[in-house]
């Protein structure tokens, strides 16, 4: 048997095909299933404790980190708002209060 999609807004699996778009009977949210999947395809990014992070989330420093060419440092417990991730070493591009715009990696951030 074919496998449906869980619905991507509420993550349920009575989904259901109605025409060319999909449905789901619990939350009412209808989607074109071929563009789900290439929106859905960016980078798989995981925090320290391997929870998946997000674009827009709010993360917390968990080491204190070096910033390159200058005397600052980011301390621990340093929440950074509205994430975006990116591709390559250095996966988290945030704005810092205080120090600017950096990228980090996620290994050294949980999420909040």
């Amino acid at each position: 048997m074919n496998e449906l999609p869980n619905c991507p807004a509420c993550g349920s699996a009575y989904t259901y095909e109605q025409g060319t778009l999909m449905a789901c009977p619990e939350c009412g949210h209808e989607w074109n299933a071929a563009e789900t999947e290439v929106a859905f395809a960016g980078p798989a990014v995981s925090d320290a404790h391997g929870t998946p992070l997000n674009d827009g989330d709010t993360v917390t420093v968990i080491k204190d980190l070096k910033v390159r060419g200058s005397s600052l440092v980011v301390k621990v417990g340093t929440r950074v708002k509205n994430i975006r991730l990116v591709e390559g070493d250095h996966d988290i591009d945030c704005k810092i209060e205080g120090i600017g715009p950096m990228k980090l990696k996620s290994e050294f951030v949980r999420k909040a």
